[in-house]
């Protein structure tokens, strides 16, 4: 789902790099606005997210990435999940509008 005012630190194998977090899930975010020197081919991937509610560090793994001129966008698995992630997540997610008992929706 898409979220703004969260940032990211990535290191890879060869430095570290900062960019901004555009969408999370429970399992995977996508990072924007990052560096296209940043080694997407890198098994594993160390990333703070940032943000009002706190920092959650992980391993991740890349599963995508698109490039647009000097900037790279990178998708993520994350492999371990922090404590309060989930909890984060679904804080984040849209609350669906009550349905009355009554009521049938076709």
């Amino acid at each position: 789902m898409p979220i703004k005012n969260l940032s990211a630190d990535i290191a890879d194998e060869n430095g570290f790099f900062q960019g901004e977090v555009s969408d999370v899930s429970r399992f995977g975010l996508c990072m924007t606005d990052l560096p296209k020197r940043m080694n997407v081919e890198a098994k594993r991937l160390m990333v703070v997210v940032s943000g009002k509610a706190g920092h959650f560090k992980m391993k991740v793994r890349p599963r995508w990435h698109t490039c647009d001129g000097a900037r790279r966008s990178v998708g993520v698995e994350i492999m371990t999940l922090p404590l309060g992630w989930t909890e984060f997540v679904m804080n984040c997610e849209p609350v669906p509008p009550e349905v009355g008992w009554g009521e049938i929706h076709l």
